[in-house]
């Protein structure tokens, strides 16, 4: 059957363009596009387990409206000695859409993605893994542990780096035999994915650079310990300060933040383009006295990576929900509750007074300090958000604990310490924060690194330390103005202003780039680099206005209302560096 699967794909190869999807779409045809075993060091393919299957009019991605023929696909492939299997799902387009390119979407929470067609639309081939602990239906947090006090490592590596990059090298392979096409000819790969899904991108830039041409990553969680156990910080504030205040409280703070804020780029639009100068600029105090007032009301929330506020005890990113109560909220902004937001924005520090980490800009809106009415004591009480005590319960004290109960005895050193168990133990898998990227770069990869600044759920800051980081390392014998000459030729970061956890805010309607992939695209096949990044405003006053965003380390300022400048500004640059002495290691 091989041999005659081979002849087959040799007449496919004559005239790869005539050939239907039923031609291609075989269990023969990838059977014989399969790496033979010893081609992929460390991988063997179980050619017995093959299914193909076309299917015709199918939606392909998240939000797309056309429809695709494409060729479903699984593959199996076990370690080489290890006994394990991991299934792999493809998406091949019919022939006639295919244009030599492979695609990778990334995930969220503690999941990889299950969808292997978001490429479709590119005329990309694509791909999905269950990572040998069936992902489609498992996040890794449900099986990040044995059980108490045994950790899974083989999960943890698949989830951090591993699957994606095997994935992709096998996808590769595939496709070409596929079509048709010769073994060296060239399949431009591509990465796209927001929050754990940018940080399961730079896996693979860190890891597995050489087989990517360009990779899209938004809001990175970058610095997976310090990340998650931030996520308790404001927990641990009111604690410490004994203040659990009002959510209509809060939101008054950041609503006011906005308003106060807002002019000082240049342009009154209901946007901190520029929190930086908030933050040099701004008082939280001036607030204290202003009324807020807000209705009851019932709300539903969200697990892992949304924003507004919305989380649970849920284990996976878009499964579950919970309802909680709210009573109407009068009164006026109190110093204490100034003081515990000012605490939030000034990020952690340990007894010392040494910085362990850095924290959400200044305006943006403080969803993890949001506290719990108890309709029997008529108080605002403590909420710890399960994004970070999951993360502690599980992963740092290894109990199969979905959440930490309480934080009795739990002091800014705790999460300090807390960080820095994390921080050691899973250094090199779920940290991914490697910033020597020369194989990326020397392959010709590009990277196209993105981030709201008022991310509410991943600081934007923690981008910025990242990029600074691989300038430092990379290019260290150089001036700044040659380091930035070097870097923006295949690495550019962009910050977006007002925009929340990998979308837009419904508090501050600002522009959020709408087509990174043809701007990418664009980049790598027809050497087009960009200098600026196209976003639209989708609300508010400016609905509809393009932006073309500045490339940090510029930054934006209003000449009037139709137009900014992109400037250099030291002061507002320094204020986005940090270094955490609370720390005996680097922390990249």
């Amino acid at each position: 059957m091989r041999e005659n699967s081979r002849v087959a794909v040799a007449a496919l190869a004559a005239g790869a363009t005539a050939a239907s999807l039923s031609d291609v779409c075989t269990v023969s045809n990838v059977q014989a596009a399969l790496p033979a075993n010893g081609t992929l060091l460390g991988i063997d393919l179980l050619p017995s387990l093959v299914t193909a299957s076309p299917l015709y009019n199918q939606s392909a991605g998240m939000g797309s409206t056309t429809t695709y023929d494409y060729c479903n696909v699984t593959v199996t492939y076990t370690h080489t000695g290890k006994g394990d299997e991991v299934v792999i799902k493809y998406a091949f387009p019919k022939p006639t859409d295919y244009k030599g390119r492979f695609y990778v979407a990334g995930g969220g929470g503690f999941s990889l993605s299950s969808d292997a067609t978001g490429g479709l639309t590119y005329g990309a081939a694509g791909g999905a893994t269950d990572a040998g602990y069936d992902a489609f239906d498992q996040s890794y947090d449900e099986v990040v542990l044995y059980g108490n006090g045994t950790i899974n490592w083989d999960a943890t590596y698949m989830f951090a780096y591993q699957a994606l990059g095997e994935m992709t090298k096998i996808g590769k392979y595939i496709s070409n035999g596929f079509y048709g096409r010769s073994s060296d000819n060239k399949v431009y790969t591509y990465y796209e994915g927001c929050s754990d899904g940018g940080r399961e991108g730079m896996s693979q830039v860190q890891r597995w650079g050489e087989e990517y041409d360009g990779v899209i990553t938004g809001a990175p969680a970058f610095r997976f310990a310090q990340q998650q156990v931030h996520h308790v910080y404001s927990s641990a504030v009111e604690q410490t300060l004994d203040y659990y205040p009002p959510p209509c409280e809060l939101a008054k703070i950041v609503n006011a933040t906005i308003a106060a804020c807002d002019p000082l780029d240049g342009r009154a639009d209901n946007v901190i383009s520029r929190t930086d100068l908030c933050k040099l600029n701004f008082n939280l105090t001036s607030i204290i006295g202003e009324p807020y007032s807000c209705a009851a009301q019932t709300s539903t929330s969200l697990g892992f990576g949304f924003s507004n506020g919305k989380r649970s005890n849920v284990k996976r990113q878009a499964e579950g929900s919970t309802a909680s109560y709210q009573p109407a909220q009068n009164g006026t902004v109190s110093a204490e509750g100034v003081a515990v937001a000012q605490a939030i924005y000034d990020g952690l520090h340990n007894s010392k007074g040494e910085r362990a980490y850095l924290s959400w800009q200044i305006g943006s809106e403080l969803s993890d300090a949001t506290t719990d009415y108890n309709p029997d004591t008529g108080r605002w009480e403590l909420n710890i958000p399960s994004t970070g005590g999951e993360y502690v319960t599980k992963f740092v004290q290894l109990l199969n604990i979905d959440n930490l109960s309480d934080l009795n005895n739990v002091t800014y050193d705790t999460l300090v310490d807390w960080m820095n168990t994390g921080m050691v133990r899973y250094m090199d898998s779920l940290q991914t924060t490697l910033p020597d990227l020369t194989p990326f770069q020397s392959s010709g990869g590009k990277l196209l690194h993105y981030h709201g600044e008022s991310d509410p759920s991943i600081p934007a800051a923690s981008s910025i330390h990242y990029w600074q980081s691989v300038r430092s390392i990379m290019y260290s014998s150089l001036s700044d103005e040659k380091a930035l000459e070097a870097l923006e030729d295949w690495y550019q970061f962009y910050l977006i202003p007002g925009a929340a956890h990998c979308g837009t805010n419904s508090l501050q309607p600002g522009p959020y780039p709408q087509d990174n992939m043809e701007t990418m695209i664009d980049w790598v096949e027809n050497n087009k680099k960009p200098s600026r990044l196209n976003a639209t405003v989708s609300s508010g006053t400016y609905a509809g206005e393009t932006q073309q965003l500045c490339q940090w380390p510029k930054r934006p300022l209003w000449r009037d209302n139709s137009s900014f400048d992109c400037v250099n500004d030291k002061k507002s640059i320094e204020s986005w560096t940090y270094e955490f002495n609370a720390f005996k290691v680097p922390v990249y």
